[in-house]
This record gives C-alpha cells, structure tokens and sequence, in this order.
C-alpha cells in the first residue's frame, strides 16, 4: 500500500511538470508569432520607407512640375481612387538625364559598323543543341522570360513555378533561385552590370533582387503599384531606371536604386491591357504591346503616346 501510494504521488507530480512545461511551450509559441508578426511588420515599413526616400531629393522638382503634370496625376486618381500611393511624376533633372543618354547613345548607334563576328545564316542553320538544363520544378513546367547578362555569362530565366533562377552558363550551375513570388514570373531583366535583377509577376507585384556577398540575390524591393498582372520589365540604357507593363492597362517609370514609382501612366483611348514593353536602345521611347494586338508607342518625356503615323519618324 505505501509502495502503491507513493507511485500515484510521484505520477501526480509528473503530470503537474507536464502541464507547467506544456503551457510554457504554448505561451513561447504565442511570443514567437508575435515577435513574427511585428518583423513582418518593421519590414514592410522599412520596405516603403525605402521607396519614399526619393520624395525629399525630389519635393522641389515636383512642386515645379506640379502644373504640367497635375492632369495626369487627376486622371491616376481617377483610375484607382482609393490609393494613396504618390506619383511626384517624372522631373526635369531626370527628363534631362534621360536626353543627355539618349544623345550619347544615338551618336554612337549611328556610327556603329556591323562586326565582322556576326554569324552568318548559314551557320545560324547548322547550329545544333550542346546542353539541356532543368531549372524550375517540373511539376510546374515552362520558362516564360529569359535574359542573357554577357559580360559575366549568367542567365536568368523566369518560370511557371512562380521563380526566377540565376544560372552560371560556363560552370552549368545554378547560382541564386529568387524565391518571393506566390505567382508565374512573367518577365525577368539584369540591370547595373548585373548586380541587380528585376522580375515581373501574374501576382501584379515586381520585385528587385541584389546580389549579395554570397553570391545570392536577395530581395530589395517589392512593388505593389499595378492591379493586374505585370506582364513585362525594361531597362533604361542609364541602368538608373525601369518601366514594369501591365494588364491593368498601364506602365508604371521606376528609379532603380529606391523602387520608387515616379510615374504611372494609363492610355485613356485603350482598354486592352500591356502583354509586352521595352525601350528603345536611345531609352526615350518606350515601345508596349497590348492584347489587342497593337503596339503603343509612347514618348517617355511626355508619357504622350504618339499617333501611328509618326511611328516611322520615331524610330
């Protein structure tokens, strides 16, 4: 009887220690998703005030653009009357960066020969396959984007599984997967020597990557300006800035380094949305396709498109 008593006291301080030790795993649970939740938080603000930065350096330029640009900022809030995203438009110290770009590279296109390297179609037709490389998950098969970065021979490919790959073409390895979007990543592009990479996605968010010391590419920015999937990304030949085409109908100008929008320009004429877009190699025409099959050919100075008749004059 001692022997039987003395088991059921040791019994009932075992299931005393159980429910100490389990209800103190419970309460450092609930810390925890606290503690998580808040990061995400200090996050996202840290993410938008990173993307305000601009607004200081470029109060007094928008403030003199104010007038010029107050139509369009009226029709924008017109388009999504609930946001209170703000587009200080694009200023004239960027409009001439852009103008001083463009006639640097126009002279040198002009003069530019055709190299003697060239591949000739006859050797284009004998070209045959040296390699195959499985980069995305073949559950969720297909690559819809890719871009060639050249100086470093690195490839970066944008696929259904909702990723992008870096991948190192003399080593046949994969250097980063950019994991962050929850939806296809339907447009990928370098920029700044390839330090950065910019995707575009049918979650209608862009996001830029960099690479990091260890040879990663982390994400830096997450833009969330778009309504509707984000069907294209390009570069500007400054490497400073980026347009993101979308088929919310609309092309969002971006300043590379901060994320910042500075403009988001609608076609108040077309209700097709963008399925394509890219600059032209002088970067002051910007070139968008729709899904009713036409090509809009917008000044990016004005953010006027020009009428088709002077498409030809343009280029």
């Amino acid at each position: 009887m001692l022997s039987s008593f003395a088991l059921e006291q040791q019994l009932h301080t075992a299931r005393q220690e159980l429910s100490h030790a389990l209800y103190q795993h419970d309460a450092a649970c609930r810390v925890i998703a606290r503690l998580k939740k808040e990061r995400d938080e200090a996050r996202e603000l840290l993410a938008q005030a990173e993307r305000q930065v601009p607004m200081a350096a470029t109060t007094s330029a928008a403030n003199g653009a104010a007038l010029s640009y107050g139509k369009r900022a009226a029709e924008e809030e017109e388009l999504d009357p609930g946001s209170k995203k703000i587009h200080p438009g694009i200023s004239g110290d960027v409009i001439k960066e852009l103008q001083d770009c463009n006639a640097a590279l126009s002279q040198q296109r002009k003069r530019r020969q055709i190299p003697a390297t060239l591949a000739p179609v006859d050797a284009l037709k004998r070209y045959t396959q040296l390699n195959s490389y499985p980069l995305h998950k073949t559950n969720k098969p297909g690559i819809l984007s890719l871009d060639i970065h050249y100086p470093k021979d690195v490839i970066a490919t944008g696929g259904v599984d909702s990723t992008a790959v870096v991948f190192d073409l003399p080593s046949g390895q994969i250097v980063s997967t950019l994991s962050g979007h929850s939806k296809r990543v339907t447009s990928v592009r370098f920029a700044a020597e390839g330090e950065l990479v910019v995707t575009g996605s049918a979650d209608k968010t862009v996001r830029v990557w960099q690479n990091s010391e260890n040879g990663n590419y982390d994400c830096r920015h997450t833009l969330k300006d778009h309504n509707a999937e984000v069907q294209a990304v390009t570069i500007h030949a400054t490497n400073k800035y980026f347009v993101s085409a979308s088929l919310d109908g609309t092309w969002c100008f971006y300043d590379l380094a901060s994320g910042f929008c500075l403009a988001q320009v609608a076609d108040a004429s077309e209700s097709e949305g963008y399925t394509s877009a890219a600059f032209h190699p002088d970067g002051l025409i910007l070139g968008a396709g729709t899904s009713g099959a036409q090509v809009k050919i917008w000044d990016v100075k004005s953010q006027v498109c020009v009428p088709e008749e002077l498409h030809k004059l343009l280029m």
